[in-house]
């Protein structure tokens, strides 16, 4: 893959801080930022190298980015044509049109493989999510978890990480019971238990229930093969379906526990086995075995990651609930516990989804009844609208979601804003095909002819991918794709729009320039859905 320019220019910038001996480089890379400006009139990109230096070198901001500037054009940087020192001490850099322009060639060649890159190379991350009881339906605030989980999986696996993703079922303790027994009640024509779940789901499951099935058994493949058939349906794929009572059943807690005592991580008191998770962090150490010789949820949690380590996996990625927040010092502690480093694991919290129809909230509860499925929402509003509308935000900030709008045929929706702009590309074939037109080879259009505003930002948008995709992958943050794939879908929008390609009064050699200029657009945007998980209707 060719390296963005931006991976140039950051370059050639560090390489003339370090000629220039400045203090303080160590530790700065975050802070010295590579930007592009969101007015125009101040070049392509900027770079705030000088500002973040100057005080501790005791040097003048504007004059340590003027001699930052000076270098920079004497560098011998292709498209740079200018460098300039703009307010305290931002150095401005100025490229060339063709700069963009190199670009569609580049978009053309690389084809699915634009915006890849090697971020990750050769190291091995399991992704767990979604991770439900094997109760009853997924319902739609599952929904959130299974797309980041799937798509944060497909963005670390096209930087280059080797990925697995797993579903942890959590098969055992007292909802299993509860929810056998409820089944049961139905089957009888009975009222469930107290505390049981009512749900209609709950009916019509029992009613397939054959005369002499156990009720536990028979309810969690049941469960389990709903829950698989929907994801499918979602889009969703994992490479393993771990089972927490299959591994008790394995002896892994025992084996747990004598790694624990082994490593002197554990103390007796008051009858139960604690965990002093406080040498690593948490708040209070924790019990993993009560006095009446039970054990903790923790304990088997803690014996679920080792086996995680154990099976090769180098980095473990959590994307868990809203209600999971109080778990993730003690998870901390206790992957430290088992002798690992604290940044080989990370824990997503995913917030809260209000649904609403009608402007009013629609309530999920698994138990009460109330509850909008999964199958659903994807039988309602299909599953790119699913996927692509929760991805819309980060998973760290609550979202509403209105049922009524992602059903709507309007560039207010943005899933059809999205899907319409990669139709409106694919159209361009099909309607040159009916004219009898024909699109040349790439090498002989005049791509210099591109200089309307319109052809630029397509380019401009286009041109960001590579960088997006690294910082999504690094920050974990798929909602940074859908918001690229947005504003590529604007910007091909106003390019149809107002850059008319197969028109009569269009010059056959413009023409064939923008037509490989949509090409481009429309490689960008598969890329991007594919990250997504959305596809890319060739028509709407």
């Amino acid at each position: 893959m060719t390296a963005p320019l931006t991976d140039t220019l950051r370059s050639a910038i560090w390489a003339i801080l370090n000629d220039l001996d400045l203090e303080g480089l160590v530790g700065t890379s975050a802070e010295i930022h590579l930007e592009r400006p969101a007015n125009l009139d101040h070049g392509d990109f900027s770079s705030n190298a000088a500002l973040t230096l100057a005080k501790r070198n005791d040097r003048i901001p504007r004059e340590l980015a003027q001699e930052i500037a000076d270098r920079l054009m004497s560098a011998g940087i292709d498209h740079l044509i200018g460098a300039e020192v703009a307010g305290p001490g931002f150095v401005n850099i100025r490229l060339a049109n063709d700069w963009l322009t190199d670009l569609i060639e580049v978009v053309v060649d690389e084809g699915s493989e634009f915006g890849r890159s090697d971020l990750g190379e050769g190291q091995r991350v399991l992704v767990e999510f979604v991770s439900a009881n094997p109760t009853g339906p997924l319902h739609a605030g599952h929904a959130r978890g299974a797309t980041y989980g799937d798509a944060l999986a497909r963005l670390l696996e096209f930087v280059g990480y080797e990925v697995g993703r797993e579903f942890y079922i959590n098969d055992r303790g007292v909802q299993m019971q509860t929810y056998a027994a409820s089944l049961a009640a139905r089957s009888a024509g009975e009222e469930p238990p107290e505390g049981g779940y009512v749900g209609q789901y709950i009916r019509d499951w029992a009613a397939l229930m054959s005369e002499g099935e156990d009720p536990l058994e028979w309810g969690y493949a049941h469960a389990r093969a709903e829950q698989q058939r929907v994801l499918r349906a979602l889009n969703v794929h994992f490479d393993s379906w771990f089972s927490e009572r299959e591994m008790i059943a394995s002896g892994a807690i025992e084996r747990t526990l004598a790694d624990l005592r082994e490593r002197g991580v554990v103390d007796d008191a008051d009858g139960a086995v604690w965990l002093r998770s406080t040498d690593y962090g948490d708040d209070k150490d924790r019990v993993v075995v009560k006095s009446d010789g039970e054990y903790t949820y923790l304990l088997p949690d803690i014996a679920y990651h080792r086996d995680k380590f154990g099976r090769g996996w180098e980095h473990l990625i959590d994307v868990l609930g809203a209600d999971h927040h109080g778990y993730v010092a003690r998870m901390m502690a206790a992957v430290q516990s088992l002798g690992h480093d604290r940044e080989d694991l990370e824990i997503v919290i995913t917030q809260l989804v209000r649904l609403e129809r009608d402007g009013q909230e629609v309530k999920i509860s698994k138990r009460s009844g109330d509850l909008i499925t999964m199958e659903d929402l994807i039988s309602e509003v299909g599953p790119d609208a699913v996927r692509l509308t929760y991805l819309l935000q980060s998973v760290d900030s609550p979202q509403t979601i209105d049922l009524d709008l992602i059903v709507r045929q309007s560039n207010e929706n943005p899933v059809f804003y999205v899907q319409m702009a990669n139709a409106r590309i694919n159209s361009i074939g099909r309607v040159a095909e009916e004219r009898g037109m024909t699109r040349l080879g790439i090498s002989e259009a005049d791509f210099s002819l591109l200089t309307h505003d319109r052809e630029l930002d397509l380019l401009r948008t286009l041109g960001q991918f590579p960088d997006v995709v690294r910082v999504a992958a690094r920050e974990r943050a798929p909602h940074k794709i859908t918001t690229w794939v947005r504003d590529l879908a604007s910007a091909v929008h106003g390019f149809y729009h107002d850059c008319p390609i197969l028109h009569p009064d269009t010059p056959e050699d413009l023409r064939q320039a923008r037509w490989w200029l949509a090409e481009s657009a429309r490689i960008g945007l598969r890329s991007g859905l594919d990250l997504l998980g959305v596809s890319a209707p060739e028509s709407m």
